[in-house]
């Protein structure tokens, strides 16, 4: 039996994280380019090229707001055009995964620094492309991980406690989908079994939610940096990015694409779908009965969708729906780690499943 794990090559994680930038950046190249989502480009700039300093030429760019292949494409070339050394990618998910992906286009290195803690993409050897329109299209697996993932915790508390919220339901889906894959001996991201420590990971990422998760969204809520929050903020990138990928997905993801079909639910986070996803892959995989408790709990403690109204769909339709769980069991799907055969009935089924006890605790 061959496992495999795969990790960033460095993470950094403080208040005024950003401040090592530059020396970060030394490391790997003289030119950096940097794709700024909109929230970096009209705040962050002057904070940036300070920190990048005399040590590595700056240049940026602003992101278009989709991670597509026409995006993709477009910041390929201006970075070409600047002979750029190193990407480097500053924003929310998006953005990081448009910079890995034309870091892999260029054949350079690339610096992740996340703006917000709202998905685990920082640290994944991954890149989830989408249509304009935002549907996801398909998976980029990527030949290696970020070469340096930098996380200014100042930045992550100033920033609206929705993401941090958002961050944490991506997360809660890592350790249910790595423990399915465990038993179902299902394949990770690298297309091998996970070794003990991915699935360790994983379990740490849950454990470290549910006891500080509400005291991180507090102090998330007052702007500051307290111990609570660093914790949170590495199990949202760090611990989650690590499980997930080395440790595998399954069905929370595969529901979370599903729901994406749907255009009402394009004004939501990515999290906060799969946190969605995740309330439905309890009910689809049987869990016990005190583990449901406890994760419908959690998501009404920190404020995270328990009913598929929280995710733009209160009108829905039965037939829209089944299109979101046909969607979810697609070929190729990671739906089909769970270890018993899964089809869009029972992916609907366990959707309408959770709607219906997350409005009876309402």
């Amino acid at each position: 039996m061959i496992t495999t794990a795969i990790f960033p090559g460095r993470y950094v994680q403080g208040e005024g994280a950003l401040e090592v930038l530059g020396e970060e950046l030394a490391r790997l190249g003289t030119q950096a380019f940097a794709l700024l989502d909109p929230f970096a480009a009209d705040t962050l700039s002057d904070r940036l090229a300070a920190a990048a300093g005399e040590r590595c030429r700056w240049q940026a760019e602003r992101f278009a707001g989709e991670c597509s292949d026409e995006e993709i494409g477009r910041v390929t070339a201006q970075a070409r055009q600047a002979d750029a050394k190193v990407i480097v990618g500053v924003g929310g998910g998006k953005t990081l995964d448009a910079a890995k992906a034309v870091a892999h286009e260029m054949s350079l290195p690339v610096v992740i620094v996340p703006t917000i803690a709202s998905t685990d993409a920082p640290c994944s050897a991954l890149s989830v492309i989408y249509t304009p329109e935002g549907e996801v299209k398909r998976y980029l697996l990527l030949p290696r991980n970020p070469d340096v993932v930098l996380v200014d915790s100042g930045i992550i508390a100033a920033a609206p406690t929705r993401f941090l919220v958002a961050g944490m339901g991506d997360a809660l889906a890592t350790w249910f989908e790595a423990e399915d894959c465990r038993v179902k001996r299902g394949a990770n991201m690298t297309g091998r079994l996970g070794p003990m420590t991915a699935y360790g990971l994983a379990r740490l990422c849950y454990d470290t939610l549910l006891e500080y998760g509400v005291l991180a969204r507090t102090a998330c809520e007052a702007g500051v940096v307290t111990p609570a929050l660093e914790r949170v903020i590495e199990a949202n990138t760090l611990l989650s990015g690590l499980g997930f990928e080395s440790g595998g997905l399954a069905a929370a993801h595969a529901i979370h694409n599903g729901l994406t079909l749907l255009p009402e639910t394009h004004a939501y986070w990515h999290g906060e779908k799969v946190a969605m996803g995740t309330l439905a892959m309890l009910m689809l995989t049987d869990r016990p009965a005190a583990v449901i408790d406890e994760v419908f709990g959690f998501c009404q403690a920190v404020g995270l969708p328990t009913r598929l109204a929280d995710v733009g769909l209160a009108a829905v339709t039965e037939e829209a729906l089944l299109a979101a769980a046909t969607r979810a069991c697609a070929e190729g799907e990671t739906i089909h780690n769970e270890p018993f055969e899964v089809t869009p009935q029972k992916v609907l089924a366990a959707l309408k499943a959770a709607d219906a006890e997350g409005r009876r605790r309402r």
